[in-house]
């Protein structure tokens, strides 16, 4: 069931350049160096088919170095935050 929240929790959420964990797996070899290079993406590890980071800010970046490339999973899931210092 979906829950209904405020606007302003809305606005935060799509304001705020949250992280996420994100791990794409590909049919074939990952394109690693364009994935490493896109904007906002940062601990690019890989295993085998399989590529994790760490995205900041929009995904488009990501999405457009994946462009052309198969991709048979695609997982995003919000990074903790860091504690306040």
């Amino acid at each position: 069931m979906w829950t209904t929240r405020p606007a302003s929790y809305r606005r935060r959420m799509f304001n705020s350049p949250a992280a996420q964990r994100v791990q794409v797996t590909f049919v074939g070899t990952p394109p690693t160096s364009q994935i490493e290079r896109a904007s906002g993406v940062t601990e690019t590890e890989v295993d085998g088919h399989t590529v994790r980071c760490l995205v900041r800010g929009s995904f488009q970046p990501l999405l457009e170095a994946v462009r052309g490339y198969e991709v048979i999973s695609l997982t995003s899931i919000p990074a903790p935050s860091s504690p306040a210092h």
